[in-house]
């Protein structure tokens, strides 16, 4: 069996607390990422609390999955993380996408895959102490020294394209091997163009995880994520013909009517009552532990590298240690 790395990722509500300590037990089981979700209305603002995950920490990689350069400026989120990056010792990442709920929320929709590919260069380049041109003027963060790896989320064509051309990992959001699979040919396509290996690209697979012998208590803990990736579906749909991508990624939309932001990433939310068993055990991780061993080594077979745990479920705690005592020491 292939080695496997192990994400965990939170929304962070009040208190702060909660997600440095979270932060402190994953690295304590072997976990060696902590994401938070970069939607400053809806939440916290993240860029304090990785302050204080960093200062709590002394090995696990910290970052937003996912930010977006529409609601923040490239250089403040190049100075926020070059800066973070000093304070930790080397050890932020950026996960970036075109930005769903934090532009949403505002009324604004996400910015083009150009744009968000553009800015993608200008803050690694930013990060890393270059100079750049911003819209005509030369700058430079004369102090940043350090490389800042990037993740790119997306699932369409264009935007897996634009992955495969200038991210360090790509970011899939759902634990389908064959969605997963039909999601990586375009980031090699995108690879290729740009004359990069695909072997230097890690590919993240992000999505829900529960440890349960109750499968109907299990997945009425998740049942919110295929609600979340409609959004995107339903994005695609605007600028591709169904044909062209697969049906187990789009026909699920079809029973969908509406979907509240308010209710965003939420256990037991009513927008997400359209969303069948079936889908919910495709997009997610759940079960017992053999069961999600198995499905991970699944998402391992189809070449995914990290395995990213969102954990908006009741006791991460428990779902935390059983991983680390479980299911992390079979991908080492």
């Amino acid at each position: 069996m292939g080695r496997l790395s192990f994400g965990v990722c939170f929304a962070p509500d009040p208190p702060v607390s909660r997600w440095v300590e979270l932060t402190q037990l994953a690295e304590a089981n072997g976990f060696e990422y902590a994401w938070l979700f970069d939607s400053h209305v809806l939440w916290e603002e993240v860029y304090p609390i990785f302050t204080l995950m960093a200062a709590g920490t002394s090995k696990i990689k910290i970052g937003p999955c996912v930010t977006n350069p529409g609601t923040r400026d490239p250089t403040v989120t190049a100075s926020a993380l070059a800066t973070l990056n000093e304070i930790s010792q080397g050890r932020m990442v950026m996960g970036i996408g075109r930005g769903d709920s934090a532009r949403r929320v505002l009324g604004q929709k996400p910015v083009s895959v150009e744009q968000m590919e553009a800015d993608c260069r200008l803050i690694r380049d930013l990060a890393a102490g270059k100079e750049v041109d911003y819209d005509g003027t030369r700058i430079r963060l004369k102090w940043a020294e350090r490389e800042l790896p990037i993740w790119v989320a997306g699932y369409g064509p264009k935007a897996l394209r634009a992955a495969g051309r200038v991210a360090d990992g790509v970011i899939i959001q759902l634990a389908d091997p064959d969605i997963i699979s039909w999601c990586l040919r375009w980031v090699k396509e995108g690879a290729e163009e740009a004359g990069r290996s695909f072997d230097d690209i890690q590919v993240q697979a992000a999505a829900p995880a529960f440890i349960s012998g109750n499968l109907e208590q299990a997945r009425e803990q998740v049942r919110w994520f295929p609600a979340l990736v409609s959004n995107h579906v339903v994005d695609l749909l605007k600028k591709y013909d169904a044909g062209d991508l697969p049906k187990a990624l789009t026909d699920f939309i079809k029973a969908r009517d509406h979907y509240d932001y308010a209710e965003h990433a939420q256990r037991g939310a009513a927008h997400a009552a359209f969303v069948t068993d079936d889908v919910v055990d495709r997009f997610c991780v759940i079960g017992t532990v053999e069961e999600s061993r198995r499905r991970i080594e699944e998402l391992a077979a189809v070449g995914v590298d990290q395995f990213n745990l969102y954990l908006m479920v009741d006791k991460p705690e428990t779902i935390i240690a059983t991983y680390g005592k479980d299911i992390i020491p079979a991908f080492a």
